[in-house]
């Protein structure tokens, strides 16, 4: 049997039933990654009137109303006037970005969305960070509460972004009356996602320090739209940590992954990538490792009170990760060639660490000569 068309089902749901008493939705960043996906997801709900999807180029949702602006841009609440919700979802967490660029980008663009929200009379905006602003310490309780302390540090990429994005959240309810506020912290997101986390699983060896204590614990993309849907349908609210059920211990990883270790002292291994971020060679500063190190494994029971489950296990959700990583090489963060990786072998993240100092020192004397 064939679907209606679209234009037709999006017209109906508008006029009818539940959508017609449901909120209309506005979702930034909504052209690609988790924005698109949960753009789609509400524009083919039945709970859901309407989808306003803004971003600065337009996406593949045509049951969606496409503004294409900056979210810097204050007028930004003109396109958010009518909406009782909006889920900002234009973040730049790119390995890649320059870091200055990426704060004021993300800072500012999330400024403007709280404060274009208030002046546009819109009830409620859900923002997305990440369950690593719990921070990644030898200390946390296995699992983390939502209303953990925070005690994550500027020193892993976009941290210091997620950190000031959550400080906004709690600030924009006393500067705007009436306006709520929810936060949901997805663990280590996959699907679809490049992180320097994903890219542990692309190394040779899955790097393991010393007297560390590692445990993962995966969020799929579905279920992280899953959660922001049930914030924007008002089933939920606060702060909101989302996740697989449980964690996997290092051992179960290098079990299910394949992958063997390759264990280093802590000083080797921090050092050594401190050094290699700082001439350049690698897009992930020292303070990534931190969250390879220590667990930082969350509840969700906020969520779980309100009904909502994960689809997904941490299993399931591994061997995902690892069939959209199948082909990649990567050593010490970096991203290698087919050429390279092959030359680089098993041995590769062995020698780019232990190499760091050599590297060092040749980069200083090629700087001398020119």
């Amino acid at each position: 049997m064939s679907s209606p068309d679209p234009q037709v089902r999006a017209a109906r749901n508008r006029s009818t039933g539940a959508a017609a008493r449901g909120p209309v939705v506005a979702v930034t960043g909504a052209a690609q990654g988790v924005g698109a996906l949960l753009t789609a997801r509400l524009a083919a709900s039945d709970e859901i009137k309407q989808v306003v999807a803004i971003d600065e180029r337009r996406g593949e949702c045509d049951d969606a109303t496409w503004h294409i602006l900056d979210v810097r841009d204050p007028a930004i609440a003109e396109k958010l006037r009518g909406a009782d919700v909006v889920v900002h979802l234009a973040l730049d967490l790119d390995l890649g970005s320059e870091a200055a660029a990426r704060t004021a980008y993300n800072v500012r663009g999330t400024q403007t969305v709280l404060t274009a929200a208030a002046a546009a009379g819109v009830r409620r905006v859900v923002l997305c960070t990440s369950a690593m602003v719990y921070g990644a310490l030898p200390d946390n309780e296995l699992p983390l509460a939502e209303d953990a302390e925070l005690r994550a540090t500027a020193e892993a990429t976009g941290v210091g972004d997620l950190l000031e994005i959550e400080r906004l959240a709690r600030r924009a309810p006393r500067a705007h009356p009436g306006l709520n506020v929810t936060v949901v912290r997805p663990a280590t997101l996959v699907g679809g996602t490049d992180t320097a986390l994903t890219r542990y699983f692309e190394s040779p060896r899955l790097l393991v320090v010393a007297g560390s204590r590692p445990a993962w614990q995966f969020c799929h993309v579905d279920d992280l739209c899953g959660a922001l849907e049930y914030a924007v349908l008002e089933k939920v609210e606060g702060e909101l940590a989302v996740g697989c059920d449980g964690w996997l211990e290092q051992e179960e990883v290098e079990e299910l992954s394949g992958i063997r270790r390759m264990e280093l002292p802590s000083a080797v291994a921090l050092g050594a990538a401190a050094r290699l971020h700082r001439i350049g060679l690698t897009p992930s500063p020292a303070g990534d490792l931190a969250y390879t190190m220590y667990p930082w494994v969350v509840s969700g029971s906020r969520l779980h009170a309100a009904g909502w489950r994960p689809r997904w296990t941490n299993e399931e959700v591994l061997a995902e990760l690892l069939a959209e990583v199948d082909g990649r090489h990567t050593v010490a963060g970096r991203r290698l060639g087919r050429k390279d990786a092959t030359a680089a072998g098993a041995a590769g993240a062995t020698v780019a660490l232990l190499g760091a100092a050599a590297v060092v020192r040749r980069a200083r004397k090629v700087r001398r000569r020119g």
